[in-house]
């Protein structure tokens, strides 16, 4: 039976297989949108600092000081994995009750790019535990991280999880996150390939992402920044969450005359129209039974307000 874990510990655990990869150097036009592995000294002064993106400012001041090449963290590259054989590729057509369009290899394989990482999508229709095993196996040579999502039942669930316990390490968890599922977790093949199983819900997953995948890629890429941005706002209607359980609610943010940040729970907290106007992740933490109106709750900011 799968266990019961907190947010934060998942997000613990998750993590402590997750390390930056090797930096290496490169020419200085490969090194473009790169991320800067080691600080840049001239003299005493430092003039390029680790963990910073390479703008082609960047670019001329390590031409300036007569420098070719320059030491990059490489971006981690991710394959993001749907399995089921209910998922119907959009732009085909659905012919029974039972399919559903492939949702989530598409939103997340853009959210690891945003993230830093070099994503790749791979949609299968396995059949048997060996197909999905071949399917893993063939992207294990070009993978920093493995994502897998199925369908939003959860019936493909099982099938990922009994192929990942055949590669490698895996736990199985359910996190203290409304509106969550399983969760698997672990390292897999000769090179322990950190991998991760998502709820198959699209909601559900984009959660996840955020709060687990991409931390594991930030910290892959070896920066400093590697949670978003969290702010103080203050909630406009009254919200309710179940003690014992970690709420993360899509919100919209407005900023008021007087500086404050006002955050509004979406209505429909089961719509991917909702996930898509979300601006913001409004938290209630697991000791709390919600916020009344007015209050002030931190929020993870998914979008810039002017």
């Amino acid at each position: 039976m799968d266990s019961q874990i907190t947010v934060k510990d998942l997000l613990a655990r998750v993590l402590a297989i997750s390390h930056p990869l090797a930096p290496f150097e490169m020419p200085l036009l490969d090194a473009h949108g790169a991320t800067l592995a080691e600080n840049i000294f001239v003299g005493e002064r430092l003039v390029l600092r680790k963990g910073s993106r390479i703008r082609s400012t960047q670019i001329g001041l390590a031409a300036s000081i007569g420098l070719a090449r320059l030491p990059t963290q490489p971006h981690p590259r991710v394959v993001v994995i749907s399995a089921g054989d209910d998922l119907v590729e959009p732009g085909q057509f659905l012919t029974s009750e039972d399919e559903e369009f492939e949702t989530n290899s598409w939103m997340l394989a853009t959210a690891m790019k945003e993230a830093g990482a070099v994503a790749y999508r791979v949609h299968a229709i396995p059949e048997n535990q060996e197909q999905l095993r071949r399917v893993i196996e063939d992207q294990l040579v070009r993978a920093d991280l493995i994502v897998l999502s199925g369908e939003s039942h959860d019936g493909s669930f099982e099938l990922m999880k009994e192929v990942l316990n055949e590669l490698g390490e895996i736990v199985s968890v359910t996190p203290n996150l409304e509106g969550s599922a399983r969760h698997c977790f672990g390292t897999i093949g000769e090179d322990n390939v950190p991998v991760i199983a998502l709820p198959g819900d699209p909601i559900a997953a984009f959660l996840s992402s955020e709060l687990f995948i991409r931390p594991m890629i930030r910290t892959m890429l070896g920066v400093e920044n590697v949670f978003r941005t969290t702010i103080e706002a203050a909630v406009t209607s009254d919200i309710e969450s179940p003690l014992g359980i970690t709420s993360v609610i899509l919100s919209t943010l407005e900023r008021t005359g007087t500086g404050t940040t006002l955050i509004t729970p979406l209505a429909d907290q089961t719509e991917m129209c909702s996930l898509s106007d979300a601006q913001a992740l409004l938290t209630i933490p697991a000791a709390q039974t919600g916020a009344l109106s007015g209050e002030i709750v931190d929020a993870i900011v998914l979008e810039r307000i002017s």
